[in-house]
């Protein structure tokens, strides 16, 4: 009798063909490069301290209390809904209905899968800048569209990436159904100014396009100031406007995210996050609701904070020879290599750097199309305690 082997069917490949192309992302490979050589992580985004107490004790209490143990509302528990609009009202003088107009999410990535999944059909077109986010390239091809990469380019003399409006407009075409926009920008730092903003608007109307914004940096900004998209004439009916808790509370492991948009959009998007998530975070809500509420002081303590850290770790940065494009937002900050190395492979700089100095490092070619655009760009973070970024350039210094 003859003996069957277990092993995978043959033919097809196992992984849908829309996701062929992307394995194991950066973060996880350069943070597992970190732990196997003891190296500083400088490269995947998370804080290495928790956020305000009171906001943890707030899910404590949650937690005690049986809020949210049970599957809470599909749409979000109504306190962190009305948070989330208090909080768009008092910041961008945008007004929304926490009932119709509010979806909570896993994180923004839930957010972003959800959004794209949900509005984007085979065929449609979607313009990014790049680079992205990695999820950005994924949840399009999941959704069977076509990513249009728009690049930021760098600008040595200023320090800064810029958008080419120009190429933006030429990249929209008759199938473009989306764009896709961050700002602040993962990974270059920039945040996009009122005039881009306002020709970005002026272009979506136009050319009757819908919108996702990323902003789940929009509290940290260091130079001009952070905008709402939806805030623009013509943008609130076309725009999904996507932010999140991890980055401004520094409790990244949360995951709880949300978008606002009209009950149109809201309805559409909740429709695609009922099947991925359904609900998640239940008593965590509670807790991002209250600190939705903290007072101003909060936010200019974190943005001084951060800018402190940054400066410490661009000056750093620089002295070790790296060319430093300093952001205006975000915490991260994007350097050429080239300097240091003159084939100007990221990739390759970063692989290596945790055993010449023991820092680890993103390179930001995994965030283009184009590779060759950002080969020699490779990203740092700085939301460290400053014991570590200082001791971090100290081992930089050694390159």
């Amino acid at each position: 009798m003859a003996v069957m082997t277990q092993g995978p069917p043959q033919g097809r490949p196992l992984l849908n063909r829309r996701l062929a192309g992307f394995g194991t992302t950066i973060f996880a490979e350069m943070s597992a490069l970190a732990v196997r050589t003891g190296a500083i992580n400088l490269g995947q985004g998370f804080p290495d301290t928790d956020g305000p107490e009171e906001v943890r004790e707030a899910a404590v209490r949650a937690l005690r209390a049986g809020h949210g143990n049970q599957y809470p509302p599909g749409p979000g528990v109504p306190e962190l809904r009305t948070a989330i609009t208090a909080h768009q009202q008092r910041r961008y003088d945008l007004a929304y209905d926490p009932d119709t107009e509010v979806l909570v999410t896993a994180g923004a990535t839930e957010a972003i899968a959800a959004s794209l999944l949900a509005l984007l059909e085979p065929g449609d077109e979607v313009v990014a800048l790049e680079p992205y986010y990695d999820s950005y390239a994924a949840c399009i091809a999941m959704a069977g569209a076509t990513r249009v990469p728009v690049t930021l380019h760098p600008e040595p003399s200023t320090g800064a990436f810029r958008l080419d409006l120009d190429e933006l407009r030429a990249a929209v075409t008759p199938r473009t159904r989306l764009l896709l926009l961050n700002t602040p920008h993962n990974p270059t730092g920039t945040v996009l100014t009122r005039e881009e903003l306002g020709a970005i608007a002026e272009l979506a109307c136009e050319r009757d396009l819908l919108v996702v914004t990323d902003e789940v940096y929009e509290h940290l900004v260091f130079e001009g100031e952070h905008l709402p998209l939806a805030g623009f004439p013509g943008m609130r009916e076309r725009t999904v406007t996507i932010s999140s808790a991890g980055k401004t509370y520094s409790f990244t492991g949360w995951k709880i995210g949300w978008i606002t948009a009209s009950p149109e959009l809201v309805s559409a998007v909740r429709a695609a996050k009922q099947y991925l998530t359904y609900v998640s975070g239940g008593p965590l809500q509670y807790a991002v609701a209250e600190a939705l509420r903290l007072p101003d002081s909060f936010f200019e303590g974190l943005r001084a904070d951060l800018r402190a850290k940054r400066d410490l770790l661009c000056d750093g940065l620089a002295e070790a020879g790296f060319a430093v494009y300093r952001p205006a937002g975000t915490y991260f900050v994007t350097t050429d290599i080239r300097p240091l190395d003159s084939r100007g492979d990221g990739i390759a700089f970063c692989r290596a750097l945790p055993e010449r100095c023991g820092v680890v490092g993103v390179p930001n070619a995994v965030f283009y199309d184009h590779r060759d655009q950002g080969a020699p760009f490779v990203r740092f973070t700085f939301c460290k305690r400053t014991e570590v970024l200082e001791e971090a350039v100290s081992r930089l210094k050694g390159l």
